[in-house]
């Protein structure tokens, strides 16, 4: 398959799809490029053609994400469920049942993880070790690939990012929304730092994820840095490096609507005022699915919303597939459409007015990127709301 034109409109590359023996540090982006598609309709993809599941994934892809995507989002929790359950079970014989229960549940998941699947998925990816200490070798891992294969995660970018010069050789900042209850489009790493710019992709975190045992460790070995002013812009200014932001953070959790897709955006100021101190441009994501991964529970009085954003970690109930309670996510396909790039020229002490400017644009760029994209992901009835 030849690569496509740089005189397309749109292009798209299915992750999922990728074959297994160009997923590697060492294969050159021409190489991607070569399975990736493109249109030359200014109104981008047909309807419907991005929402398509992986109807041929492999069953023990399936099952190793049911297990490792649950393993994740209860080492998440345990730490905290843990100290409070063995608190409780001083007082509680129930409290030392669910106690036990939990630590049962972690052991089952984790042996099935590092002595199954783990493995079979090593020597199946080409790889002798789960973790080194190169950065971009460990945003391959089998975890996050496998997750790609089991989202069905597709990537869509404008002609304004294609082989961009003036974007492909610098770092740059990738803004994500939704967050939903796990932003799994992102886990598809590599592409990150590999096909819009050159540079290695760090994504933010809260630094309490970054200080939980185990979860804490494989983060930092991928790249998580803190989401902090200087964290971030050292690592755009001293390294020389991407930084990826989920934009809407815990907030974004919360955003339930059937209808209605909701981007909180309104506020989130703080990342232009980096982005100009560091000259560099953003490029807004939208990501078509994570808010339809898992059933959120949110309450009326948003008791849960108040607590998760003081303490910097979500504590509301999710169920993903088969009412699974932090279990892993329904398989529905992820679309992470980017936008234009928004130029942020170096700007040491921006002025407010120069910070609104460029935020007014960057929300811009996020409805536009929503609106064109939407039918293509069978979305035509869905309105995108910044709030």
């Amino acid at each position: 398959m030849a690569a496509p034109s740089a005189s397309a409109e749109y292009y798209k590359l299915n992750m999922a799809s990728l074959p297994d023996a160009l997923y590697k540090k060492t294969t050159p982006l021409e190489k991607w490029l070569e399975c990736a598609e493109s249109t030359n309709d200014k109104k981008g993809f047909p309807p419907n053609s991005l929402n398509r599941s992986n109807d041929d994934l492999d069953p023990v892809v399936e099952y190793e994400r049911l297990v490792g995507i649950s393993l994740y989002m209860i080492g998440n929790v345990s730490p905290f469920a843990i100290v409070v359950f063995g608190l409780l079970s001083i007082f509680s014989v129930w409290a030392r049942y669910l106690l036990v229960a939990l630590l049962v549940y972690i052991g089952v998941l984790t042996a099935l993880e590092r002595f199954y699947f783990g493995p079979i998925f090593l020597k199946r990816y080409g790889r002798t070790s789960t973790m080194t200490n190169d950065i971009k070798d460990n945003q391959y891992l089998y975890t996050e690939r496998n997750t790609s294969k089991y989202m069905n995660t597709t990537v869509v970018w404008p002609r304004s990012l294609h082989l961009a010069k003036d974007i492909r050789d610098k770092p740059v900042i990738f803004c994500l929304v939704p967050h939903g209850v796990a932003p799994l489009g992102a886990t598809a790493y590599p592409m990150w730092s590999k096909i819009w710019s050159s540079r290695l992709c760090h994504w933010t975190c809260a630094p309490v994820v970054l200080r939980s045992p185990g979860i804490g460790y494989f983060m930092d070995k991928i790249g998580y840095i803190p989401a902090k002013a200087k964290p971030m812009l050292d690592t755009l200014t001293k390294k020389e490096e991407s930084v990826g932001v989920f934009l809407d953070g815990i907030d974004g959790m919360f955003q339930v609507g059937a209808n209605t897709e909701r981007a909180v955006l309104k506020k989130r100021k703080g990342i232009v005022k980096i982005a100009l101190r560091a000259g560099v441009p953003i490029i807004p994501a939208y990501a078509f699915g994570h808010t339809a991964a898992y059933s959120v529970c949110v309450d009326p009085f948003g008791i849960l919303k108040t607590v998760s954003l003081n303490l910097q970690m979500s504590l509301t109930p999710f169920f993903g597939r088969y009412g699974w309670f932090l279990g892993p996510p329904k398989r529905v396909p992820i679309t992470i459409c980017l936008g234009d790039p928004i130029v942020c020229p170096l700007t040491p002490e921006p002025t407010q007015a120069q910070i609104d400017k460029h935020h007014a644009q960057m929300v811009e760029g996020f409805q536009t990127t929503f609106d064109r994209h939407k039918k293509a992901y069978g979305w035509e009835k869905k309105e995108l709301k910044i709030v």
